[in-house]
């Protein structure tokens, strides 16, 4: 019996210990709302002639540095980064270890965003900054405003804004090679706002990064700038939007490459406008090839018949671009042609039917394909075999409340390679009219500009469900929709080439603008539903 005693004091004792080195609040006691506090630091908030090597700031309680390598910026950009302890474990100061050389006369700031937070209950100290000066006074001046995607619905967080001082340094490449003299983030998603900015002229750009270097990398990142030149004092509020955007990239052609037998893949960066590939070598009069774009990709793919060759020779040529590509022969076997349909079974009133093919279709046999009704009629139909992309059309009329069954017989289709199918078996279902909706939409278009108008849809508002082209006030009617979101815009087609043309930073060149329809952005539009809208194009 002593011993159990024994025993239980002792648990009772050990629990005592550590609720005793608990860090957190006790148990029933009012919870921690308060951010924490910033004390003192050495050297000072603020000093002049800032010459140390090391500062340290104390805070009122114990605090813990969240994401500091996202959030901490330093303005104006240090060469290598600062040295900020301790990461990971609580502590009452932080230490910042300057690696660099600064800048004389220079007002430098230290923003930790939201990193500082505290320990126990992780309220964040929003927007902490740590301000010096190497000279004799603080600069204080600001400048704020917005910016946006040209493209996304939804804007990036964390774009990097740059200013640059127009000085005898300055020229318009400079972002490509050198860190600007002033560098903030977006607050949110849209809202940007500089501080402690010394008097001057400057020009101001926007980047969206991989890597927060603050130097512009056309391949990887988007950027803006404004035309305008920004003069301090008096743009302390930038009125307008900076757009950014991911420039086309200069055309650079890559190599040839067989990827199975009888299939090419030439790789490129950029614009495809104008690129060519034609065969050189000497081949048989039964040689035939087919060449078509990849989906999404800076691939074209070309198809070609058996041919017994170590190798062919082509011609790639591009605007002033031309250069001889030798392609080996190497690969034993062909790609297996594969059948699929585009419709799952749902088969809505707006859609068409289209046989999907990895390997392109080159003889189609109409007589070998049937389709027939929930009556088992015969449904007429035509074929529409499509030159952009490995998909052949059956085009017939569609009627609500139906069930269609489709059948292709072996030989129906047959690919370059003279493969064809199995016998290929489809049944789709339509749904009656109420189920779909209608949006009408009435465009005002002012001044009668040539406009792009895309009803969008899917997950990130991104895929075209129909395209209009007007050059005046028109009313368009969105028919037979699915139940699902949808976003409209209009696409003031400024140079009408019938598409959106991004912007170049070099040639100074903005995006073309696109305008979002308020009301219609991730719109929810309800089955059996019509809904009017205007659209103010000015």
């Amino acid at each position: 019996m002593k011993r159990n005693i024994h025993i239980t004091v002792v648990v009772l004792v050990l629990l005592i210990l550590a609720n005793c080195a608990r860090t957190g609040r006790p148990e029933g006691g009012p919870k921690d709302e308060n951010p924490p506090l910033f004390v003192t630091a050495k050297p000072p908030y603020k000093t002049l002639f800032f010459k140390e090597k090391e500062i340290r700031i104390d805070f009122d309680e114990f605090v813990r540095l969240k994401d500091i390598n996202k959030q901490l910026i330093v303005s104006p950009p240090l060469k290598n980064p600062p040295l900020i302890t301790p990461q990971g474990a609580p502590s009452k100061q932080i230490k910042i270890k300057i690696l660099d050389t600064l800048q004389e006369n220079t007002t430098y700031i230290f923003n930790f965003g939201n990193a500082v937070e505290d320990n126990n209950e992780a309220n964040v100290l929003e927007n902490f900054s740590y301000v010096f000066s190497t000279g004799d006074y603080i600069d204080s001046l600001t400048t704020k405003g917005e910016v946006k995607d040209v493209l996304e619905i939804i804007n990036k967080k964390n774009v990097s804004l740059l200013l640059y001082r127009l000085d005898s340094s300055y020229n318009d490449s400079i972002i490509y090679k050198q860190k600007p003299n002033y560098v903030t983030k977006t607050q949110d998603s849209i809202r940007f706002n500089f501080s402690n900015l010394r008097k001057g002229k400057y020009k101001m750009y926007a980047l969206s990064e991989e890597i927060s270097d603050y130097i512009f990398n056309p391949e990887t990142d988007a950027v803006g700038f404004l035309t305008d030149t920004i003069t301090l004092p008096q743009d302390s509020i930038i009125s307008k939007p900076l757009v950014y955007f991911k420039e086309m990239l200069p055309f650079d052609f890559n190599r040839g490459k067989e990827v199975t037998k009888g299939k090419i893949q030439f790789g490129f960066r950029g614009d495809r406008k104008g690129f060519s590939v034609n065969l050189l070598s000497k081949v048989p009069d039964s040689f035939a090839s087919v060449a078509k774009y990849e989906q999404g990709k800076d691939t074209l793919n070309y198809w070609f018949t058996p041919i017994e060759r170590d190798s062919l020779n082509f011609i790639v040529s591009k605007d002033d671009f031309i250069d001889t590509v030798t392609v080996r022969l190497r690969k034993k076997k062909f790609d297996s042609l594969t059948v699929k349909s585009s419709v799952s079974r749902v088969f809505h009133l707006r859609d068409t039917f289209y046989f999907l093919t990895n390997n392109p279709i080159v003889k189609i046999d109409s007589s070998k394909i049937n389709i027939v009704d929930i009556d088992t009629l015969d449904v007429p139909f035509k074929i529409k075999n499509s030159p952009k992309e490995n998909k052949v059309a059956l085009i017939f009329e569609k009627k609500p409340e139906q069930l269609y069954r489709i059948k292709a017989d072996p030989k129906a289709l047959e690919d370059i390679y003279q493969v064809s199918h199995d016998t290929i078996y489809f049944k789709l279902i339509t749904k009656e009219i109420e189920d779909y909706g209608r949006i009408t939409l009435r465009v005002n278009n002012v001044e009668n500009k040539n406009l792009i108008i895309e009803l969008l849809s899917g997950r990130q508002q991104n895929q075209v469900v129909e395209r209009r082209l007007i050059n005046k006030s028109s009313e368009l009617v969105f028919d037979l929709l699915e139940p699902k979101k949808y976003t409209v815009r209009a696409i003031i087609d400024d140079n009408q080439n019938n598409k959106w043309d991004t912007g170049n930073l070099l040639q100074k060149k903005q995006p073309e603008r696109i305008i979002y329809h308020p009301e219609l952005r991730d719109f929810e539009l309800r089955a059996n539903y019509f809904l009017e809208e205007i659209f103010i194009i000015n």
